[in-house]
């Protein structure tokens, strides 16, 4: 399980996180909600290490990672697909893949098939350069090469951003897929609503860094989650 709790955080002077808590088990969907500019990704930058926090704590299984660096967290198991994507525009697809062998031993750095089960169109798409591929090519991508590291902890920021629908409905399959499998967690940020609550077990709602709502999926009015998601 992941546990964060009261969390602070600043840029300079100017306050992002304000004693933020929330948890995300293994073989769940939590789902993080807010408008633009809540705090939702630095929240998520905290937890993979990518900004230090003011004060507060990260635990990730019984362990205490608050001042751990990136690598160090991704070492043990917590694979970050950013906003944006974030491909490396000038390697080809495989090479996109393969540096997400830098966290596992030398014995297990292949590409497994299950990642072209999964995404199929890679499977096509080897020799072709990232920066080529469409945006909602390059989000499975980006997927895909977080996969790469066996997590156990996934962090996937905005995944629906500018995509496609029916790639969004791709997309909304394999987290399905890789929570049934009940062996990681799943922390998943968005804006729209009817596709965090298809998938979350539990929702978190933030405003202005601070954490407005939480609980379980079932256990929350629908109308006042969309009300607070609303401009």
């Amino acid at each position: 399980m992941l546990i964060v709790e009261n969390v602070d955080l600043h840029y300079g002077a100017a306050i992002a996180l304000r004693q933020v808590s929330l948890t995300a088990e293994v073989g769940a969907v939590t789902c993080l909600l807010g408008r633009n500019g809540v705090g939702k990704t630095s929240l998520l930058r905290a937890i993979v290490g990518a900004h230090p926090i003011t004060s507060g704590s990260i635990k990730w299984e019984g362990e205490e990672i608050t001042r751990l660096p990136t690598y160090e967290r991704a070492r043990r198991g917590i694979a970050w697909v950013p906003q944006g994507r974030d491909v490396f525009p000038l390697l080809t697809v495989r090479e996109n893949l393969e540096t997400g062998f830098a966290v596992l031993p030398r014995a297990e750095r292949k590409v497994p098939d299950e990642i072209f089960d999964l995404f199929p169109v890679l499977k096509t798409m080897l020799r072709r350069r990232g920066g080529d591929l469409s945006g909602g090519q390059q989000q499975q991508l980006a997927i895909a090469r977080a996969l790469i590291m066996r997590p156990r902890l996934i962090v996937l920021d905005e995944p629906t951003e500018g995509i496609q629908p029916s790639i969004i409905k791709d997309i909304g399959r394999v987290i399905s897929l890789l929570r049934g499998r009940g062996e990681m967690a799943i922390l998943l940020v968005e804006q729209y609503f009817d596709f965090a609550q298809e998938l979350a077990d539990t929702i978190v709602v933030m405003d202005r860094g601070d954490v407005v709502l939480s609980g379980r999926r079932e256990e929350l009015d629908e109308a006042d989650v969309r009300r607070r998601l609303s401009v």
